[in-house]
């Protein structure tokens, strides 16, 4: 969680000039929403399709050293995928909030 914050926070303080001249040029809230979402959101899904095969072999593995079998659902990595993504989303979303109410003159001034 801690390195996702700090991941957008970083890119959203190297977007900052062109969040500023977007802003200036009246680029809607949502087009600006979209330019730092979309390709975190990218990541993620990449990061959720290799990590569930690996977990769940991992998973089956580990599992198979016990006297009483248990399988793994798919439901356990459904759910994992989707709170990864909703923390994400709400990370994305509080960083995208705070760029995209900058005042965007005294950003440009400052740059």
């Amino acid at each position: 969680m801690f390195r996702a914050v700090c991941t957008v926070r970083l890119y959203g303080g190297t977007k900052k000039k062109e969040i500023s001249i977007r802003l200036v040029l009246g680029a809607p809230f949502e087009s600006i929403y979209k330019l730092l979402t979309l390709d975190f959101l990218k990541l993620i899904v990449i990061a959720i399709f290799i990590a569930i095969p690996i977990g769940w072999y991992m998973m089956n593995r580990w599992l198979e050293d016990f006297a009483y079998k248990v399988d793994i659902g798919w439901e356990i990595f459904l759910s994992a995928g989707m709170i990864a993504m909703a923390v994400a989303v709400a990370t994305i979303s509080y960083q995208s909030i705070g760029a995209a109410l900058i005042k965007p003159l005294k950003s440009l001034r400052t740059e």
